[in-house]
């Protein structure tokens, strides 16, 4: 039998765009020539990854977990809400957020770190992207901790246990018990996902997005006639307004509409006759950001059959 090189797997690795097992098990099966392997690659449905890395993906799943201090959210991104459903996917989305919880929030390092199988987990992507059809991928991922406390997570509308597609995880350090922390986790987490509060205080909000609020509320100012020292106020007043509505601690709690997140948790450690900070939060909603595609499914069915419109 040919000896199977490293080098050789990495090259089919290239050229196909399959798994690294895949590779190596195609050059093993083909005494090592490479064209016959790229060619049993091809019979096997494996090596149309690479071909779907350019398509979409927008859809598919947050998943959170937490072990002891530490917590983990991740998002895993398909073409389809079809995809999100399948077993496959979701057994992948569920053994990559436990990754993260060991390895942390640095997408490269988590590709490169081994599942359960022993297969890294871009390698297992890389299979599962050829066998369901459809392009996927990694696209952000948070771990939180705290040396003593709790991290509570939650799901909304959750479409499996820890799988949805908006993930919330809060980190609150205490040393109250879990009887405390969890329930006012709970809530804070319900709130955050539906809030959706961008810094957790105002000392955190993107500078950028202030200045672009500045500009708004200087257009609309100015649009008044009044005096320059009268705008300026104006102003200050709208971004002061801005940042206090969009940082979590100050934000008004949901459940009451009237009471500041950070009244509800100094409350919370008062009852408890303990401190309780609530000490960082990640909220992942699936496809934020991500610019859709849109298609035009006639047209699409229309090229596959070489017909113009």
């Amino acid at each position: 039998m040919a000896e199977i090189t490293a080098a050789a797997v990495k090259e089919l690795r290239e050229r196909s765009g399959a798994g690294m097992m895949d590779c190596k098990k195609a050059l093993s099966e083909n005494g090592g020539d490479m064209e016959a392997a790229v060619d049993w690659l091809r019979t096997k449905g494996l090596a149309a990854a690479a071909k779907k890395s350019s398509r979409t993906a927008a859809e598919g799943l947050v998943g959170v977990a937490v072990a002891g201090t530490k917590g983990a959210a991740v998002e895993v991104n398909s073409e389809t809400d079809f995809v999100a459903k399948n077993d496959q996917f979701q057994a992948f989305v569920r053994e990559v957020t436990q990754v993260a919880l060991s390895v942390g929030d640095d997408v490269e390092a988590i590709k490169t770190a081994a599942m359960p199988s022993g297969t890294t987990v871009g390698d297992v992507l890389t299979h599962n992207i050829a066998t369901i059809g459809e392009n996927q991928s990694i696209r952000r991922a948070k771990r939180l901790e705290v040396a003593q406390g709790a991290i509570v997570p939650y799901v909304h509308n959750a479409a499996s246990a820890g799988l949805g597609k908006i993930g919330v995880l809060v980190a609150l350090e205490s040393d109250a018990g879990a009887d405390v922390l969890e329930p006012l986790g709970k809530q804070i987490a319900m709130h955050i996902a539906a809030a959706f509060p961008l810094a957790l205080d105002e000392n955190g909000l993107d500078q950028d997005v202030l200045e672009r609020e500045r500009q708004i509320a200087t257009e609309k100012a100015a649009e008044s006639g009044k005096p320059a020292e009268i705008i300026a106020k104006m102003v200050d007043g709208s971004v002061k307004k801005f940042a206090k509505e969009n940082a979590l601690l100050s934000q008004l709690f949901v459940m009451d509409n009237k009471t500041p997140i950070a009244d509800v948790v100094a409350k919370a450690g008062k009852d408890a006759g303990t401190t309780i900070v609530l000490k960082d939060y990640v909220r992942f909603q699936l496809g934020e950001g991500i610019e859709k595609e849109e298609s035009d499914f006639a047209a699409e069915v229309a090229a596959t059959a070489g017909i113009s419109k």
